[in-house]
């Protein structure tokens, strides 16, 4: 009988560690273990000489151009000696590997593994180290242009209200909100000085879930899956927003910000109308990572996206935030 189209599915570990060693030359017994599934899958690869992670994107996620921009960025930051996760070449000197899904073809790329390990609540030293890197990163990505994504109120707010609306309804306390709080970035948006603001290429996902830190203190960043054009801003307008999510006593919150805040200006000086403008665009990240999470139901958040889910992540962090900043 004929195979049932499926949407997505996991490619085979065994097979997948096989495939990788055969591409890239490893030498020695290859195992290979699924870490990660979702918008893209993340497979661990390990050999009797080094550790690699391979990331299998999923079907109609990124074009083969974005990821070619996103790798040009990544070798672009290392060649600057910046501690990132970069990618690797195989045997024939080629960056992305396509494979045959039962749901079409996918696209695959080996990166070099960031030493480490992730910690959720990092201190203060580690918070101002981060805002050193980070800064670090922006003044290579200053004036740069990908041939990606450029985040604008449509990108961050206005489409993903049209994907939470498939899954909560305009009548509700928390749809109200987005709506107003959306409506008053978006005009807020056109009033920012952008004379006063640095554009170029930004992360847009860089917090602890996306770096490593190992033993002496030293941290590499990855998963560059979401960098396009925009204020450069942006990547401490999300830092700051997820800090507050994660550390919910204020006064540490406030002590590790300050931290990451005094790193981040021992290399680059931010503007005043940046600071002025951090919380606006914390809250429009964060609109755009739910819009994210509803639009791309089907590879990942089906097992916890629903409507009170919806409203608690609303009400107890958006919401919260914005309102701690009177908006």
């Amino acid at each position: 009988m004929n195979h049932f189209p499926v949407i997505t599915s996991v490619l085979s570990p065994q097979q997948m560690g096989q495939f990788v060693a055969m591409q890239y030359g490893l030498k020695g017994m290859v195992v290979c273990r699924l870490l990660k599934a979702g918008i893209s899958h993340t497979y661990l690869i390990e050999s009797p000489e080094d550790r690699f992670v391979f990331r299998v994107y999923c079907l109609h996620w990124r074009t083969k151009t974005e990821i070619e921009e996103e790798l040009r960025l990544l070798s672009m930051l290392k060649e600057n000696k910046i501690a990132v996760s970069y990618p690797i070449a195989d045997e024939n000197n080629g960056y992305i590997q396509l494979l045959n899904a039962p749901e079409g073809d996918r696209y695959g790329v080996l990166f070099s593994y960031a030493p480490g390990d992730k910690i959720q609540f990092v201190p203060e030293e580690i918070h101002f180290r981060i805002g050193r890197l980070m800064a670090t990163i922006h003044q290579k990505t200053y004036q740069v242009q990908l041939q990606r994504i450029t985040y604008t109120p449509e990108v961050l707010l206005h489409c993903p209200l049209k994907h939470l609306s498939l899954f909560l309804s305009d009548d509700t306390d928390e749809m109200r909100f987005m709506k107003r709080i959306s409506a008053l970035i978006t005009t807020e948006w056109e009033k920012i000085a952008w004379q006063e603001v640095r554009t170029g290429v930004a992360h847009l996902d860089l917090w602890f879930d996306n770096l490593n830190v190992d033993a002496g203190g030293n941290i590499t960043v990855f998963d560059f899956d979401f960098c396009g054009n925009g204020p450069l801003c942006l990547d401490l307008a999300y830092y700051r927003m997820q800090l507050f999510n994660i550390e919910r006593d204020q006064e540490k919150c406030d002590s590790k910000l300050s931290a990451f805040m005094s790193g981040y200006e021992s290399v680059i000086r931010i503007p005043e109308e940046e600071k002025r403008i951090l919380p606006l665009l914390g809250i429009a990240v964060y609109t755009f990572y739910l819009g994210t999470q509803c639009a791309r139901f089907n590879d990942w958040s089906g097992a916890f996206l629903s409507e009170p889910y919806l409203k608690r992540f609303i009400s107890q962090i958006i919401e919260r935030y914005a309102g701690l900043h009177d908006l």
